[in-house]
């Protein structure tokens, strides 16, 4: 492959700058330079099908190119799209001076995730609203925020995942200038950035790619249309394009950790899969910069494959969001059993989650009419990302539900808890830790309206298996992202600042007791108990040593545990007055001969750690 050069346009002096675009089955490119001024320069083919070349342009430069004289399109790696995804592509500066040079990241077992969405995070909907959120992060407890993706997209509301331009950010949320600020301040403040990019796919509207080349194949369909040529002939280039695209924001944006969208949809049957080599390549860069670079699959094939080191067949990603963990959490708290749901709802499958990670190891699965997944439990904890909600679990419902409209205020606290003082690694979605009001709705903005009317009509085919019978909020109408945008302010009023706190709470202790901050599988005890509706853990490292208790019952109950013997002290329970609980009978001060009983109340976490007395 040619890797002498970039792909897209880099600069050569102040004056020059060189044009890089892979072609195979073009004849000729030419670069029109459409402002400052009007000119064309041809570039010259090479064997492997890139089209090269200079021109004398600078920063702000518009440009298209011209296909064998005839059509003219973005530059497939546009750097930047500040007239939309159909208008001409613009030379950035790339100068930035950064301050962030004392961070090297951090281990992925600190990550505390928040995950927003840059549109609907604030008011303004820019990056800009984010640095000054900063102080509210670090309120909070959280560690890493992970950014819903910015890469270019048709109009100014959408999710992100409708991107077609890799390599551009986003205009209206601040462009690339923007987003390196966004990090350096995040850095400077001890705060590790996740970046969720998507390689299965790209949007319907914009998307030039295919007219450049073989990029998409139709050996395969996914639920977004023809797949990404990832094994087929001309595919060396196609894996070159989205692995320079991984290595821009690690090293241009200095971003800490790649989330890839939906892996399940990329269909790769080679010998040295395009996962594995774009991980290997990652890591390989993190070594080069000395720092630490993460790689996170989304999948719902419950593949240990993906998170397996490299010595074992597997792919050597650090971490994969488990959704089998968020499911059980659900249907355990609102009794839903629709859709997916139908898989999940024993305190059994709960334990499953919290001892191995996956639910679904094998086991039949009613929802998809098969046997799903293979065996996690090898798979060390901290290679687990969980969750309550995110933006699919909370934007991919009808109306797009919080569980704070789905749930008690007492279920909220415990759904908290579980996510937290899990021994995998927690993530928020933005509004969760303050019960947020305003719903996550699912939005676009494309110009096309047959396009248009299609989402329209996708959308409620999408619901078809929950047999939900409301009308789903109309994706087009710009009042549907406009309710969808947060109010931060809320936290510190009534109940959202008593769960703001108790959020704090929870994280405070997660980083403060060894036994919780030590993301083991070995140091784990699970046991649950389906007729009382509850689940005991017991984790401990050294001489530290926690136990949670979690009700999921409406009713109270009581009920015997193994709480080992010794003195025990209570450390958080979600049933008191301070946390605007029903009250509790269970003591400040406990002591074990080896069982204890347990008064419950509904929906009950109580957090007790060893006082070292006998």
């Amino acid at each position: 492959m040619n890797k002498k050069w970039p792909l897209g346009v880099s600069k050569i002096d102040s004056r020059r700058y060189r044009f890089n675009v892979w072609a195979p089955f073009i004849n000729l490119i030419e670069v029109h330079i459409v402002a400052p001024e009007d000119s064309y320069h041809a570039l010259q083919k090479n064997s492997e099908g890139y089209h090269v070349g200079e021109a004398e342009c600078g920063p702000g430069t518009r440009y298209l190119y011209r296909l064998d004289g005839d059509r003219q399109l973005p530059d497939p790696a546009s750097y930047c799209q500040p007239d939309g995804v159909h208008g001409p592509s613009q030379i950035p500066s790339f100068e930035y001076e950064w301050h962030d040079d004392q961070w090297h990241g951090i281990m992925l077992h600190n990550y505390i995730i928040y995950e927003l969405h840059v549109g609907t995070f604030s008011q303004d909907g820019n990056f800009e609203s984010i640095i000054s959120a900063i102080p509210f992060f670090k309120e909070l407890g959280i560690t890493a925020v992970e950014l819903m993706p910015v890469a270019q997209f048709s109009g100014d509301r959408n999710w992100g995942y409708d991107g077609v331009y890799p390599f551009a950010v986003q205009s209206s949320y601040g462009g690339a200038l923007g987003l390196k600020k966004l990090v350096d301040a995040l850095h400077q403040n001890g705060l590790a950035v996740i970046l969720d990019v998507v390689y299965n796919h790209l949007g319907p509207e914009g998307n030039y790619l295919q007219s450049f080349g073989p990029y998409f194949t139709d050996k395969y369909r996914t639920p977004w249309g023809m797949a990404v040529n990832f094994d087929g002939a001309e595919s060396d280039e196609v894996r070159r394009y989205f692995i320079e695209n991984a290595l821009y924001w690690i090293r241009e944006f200095h971003i800490d950790a790649l989330r890839l969208d939906a892996v399940h949809g990329i269909f790769d049957f080679s010998a040295y899969p395009i996962l594995q080599e774009l991980t290997e390549t990652i890591h390989e860069e993190a070594l080069l910069s000395n720092g630490l670079v993460h790689v996170i699959a989304e999948s719902d094939l419950n593949n240990s494959r993906l998170v397996k080191s490299l010595d074992l067949g597997g792919f050597g990603m650090d971490a994969q969001w488990n959704d089998d963990f968020h499911h059980i959490l659900h249907a355990l708290i609102t009794g839903e059993r629709l859709g997916y749901y139908q898989d999940f709802g024993t305190i059994d499958q709960m334990v499953r989650a919290y001892r191995d990670g996956y639910v679904y190891s094998g086991l039949k699965s009613a929802f998809r009419g098969r046997r799903h997944g293979n065996s996690s439990r090898e798979i060390p904890a901290e290679r687990f990302i969980v969750f309550s909600q995110n933006h699919d679990q909370v934007g991919n419902r009808m109306l797009g539900e919080r569980l704070s409209e789905l749930a008690p205020p007492e279920a909220l606290k415990l759904a908290a808890g579980l996510v937290l003082l899990s021994p995998n690694i927690p993530l928020l979605f933005m509004g969760e830790e303050y019960a947020e009001t305003a719903g996550f709705a699912y939005f676009v903005s494309h110009s096309d309206k047959n396009l248009l009317d299609a989402v329209r009509n996708g959308r409620k085919n999408e619901f078809s298996a929950f047999e939900w019978i409301k009308e789903p909020p109309d994706p087009v109408d710009p009042a549907t992202f406009e309710s969808s945008k947060l109010n931060l302010n809320l936290r510190s009023e009534a109940f959202h600042k008593v769960l703001f706190d108790f959020y704090k709470q929870l994280i405070d202790l997660r980083k403060s007791h060894p036994a919780l901050r030590h993301l083991s599988k070995d140091e784990l005890e699970v046991f649950g108990y389906e007729k009382q509706k509850a689940l005991f853990v017991r984790r401990w490292f050294n001489d530290n040593e926690i136990i949670c208790v979690f009700h999921f019952g409406d009713e109270g109950v009581s009920l015997t545990l193994p709480l080992p013997v010794g003195s025990w002290e209570k450390i958080l329970d979600s049933a008191e007055s301070t946390w605007a609980g029903p009250g509790t009978s269970v003591p400040a001060k406990l002591y074990s001969e080896g069982e204890l009983l347990f008064n419950l109340r509904p929906f009950q976490l109580i957090v007790c750690t060893n006082t070292g007395d006998a």
